[in-house]
């Protein structure tokens, strides 16, 4: 006759509740993972999926009882962690998506904006665009294996435990000024492209008031952005893989 005791119940149970809240915080904030159009149930399956796999390669656990203090605390801690996992690869695809609300307010484009359902919010076309193109991007470089083997690789870097691992959010905080700098450097063909096509223009209306600047200027600085956007797009998968590379990095370095 098989017994099963209490204290052997409460290890399995812990072996498999803690990672998988870890990786469900992953899932939660991770870019693709997390979007909105993927079901809560193929999300939660996802996680379970991957924490029966992982589970056989992970250090052993503390042996804290799941309802005490310590026990509710590595709870919260492990969501924490996964939560800012995510975020860290997440901050790469609010940056391409900021370059593209750049080009797209340049170009005059800001009144082709609809709801984003990620976001919840507002958005252009253009960074729409450059969001997909880099989804298809980071696809084709496996970045969806690539998550699986840091999330992997995280309960070895980041073991569960109470001590020694508290979230750095100054660090992550830091990361955050990627927005902007990876942002302008992604938009600054196209912006300075456009900055040098509204001086022609203003020097063209000076020249020749008669001229109607909002009739001819908007499809000019449309075309000029369409252009300068289709010349710039083979060049522009090499700043995506590097910023996809660090965002993986970035990963494995959200504690302190």
């Amino acid at each position: 006759m098989v017994t099963i005791s209490s204290d052997l119940l409460q290890t399995w149970i812990i072996g498999l509740l803690w990672p998988l809240t870890r990786i469900l915080g992953f899932i939660a904030a991770a870019p693709i993972l997390g979007h909105q159009s993927i079901p809560n149930r193929v999300k939660l399956g996802f996680g379970i999926v991957l924490t029966l796999v992982i589970m056989p390669t992970m250090p052993a656990l503390p042996a804290f009882e799941i309802f005490s203090l310590q026990g509710l605390l590595i709870l919260v801690q492990q969501f924490i962690i996964g939560i800012a996992m995510g975020f860290a690869m997440r901050l790469v695809f609010v940056a391409i998506e900021l370059a593209g609300h750049m080009i797209g307010m340049s170009m005059g484009l800001g009144f082709a904006s609809f709801y984003d359902p990620q976001t919840e919010g507002q958005t252009t076309a253009i960074s729409q665009f450059l969001v997909l193109l880099c989804m298809l991007v980071f696809l084709s470089l496996d970045g969806h294996l690539m998550f699986v083997t840091t999330i992997a690789n995280s309960f070895t870097v980041m073991p569960i435990g109470v001590d020694g691992h508290g979230i750095d959010a100054m660090k992550i905080a830091s990361w955050g000024s990627t927005i902007f700098s990876a942002g302008l450097l992604l938009a600054l063909p196209v912006v300075t492209a456009l900055l040098i096509t509204n001086m022609a223009l203003g020097i063209l209306t000076k020249t020749a008031p008669q001229l109607n600047l909002f009739g001819i200027g908007f499809p000019i600085t449309i075309s000029i952005g369409f252009i300068v956007i289709a010349i710039s797009l083979p060049t522009i998968i090499k700043p995506f893989e590097k910023m996809i590379e660090e965002g993986a990095l970035h990963m494995l370095q959200v504690t302190k």
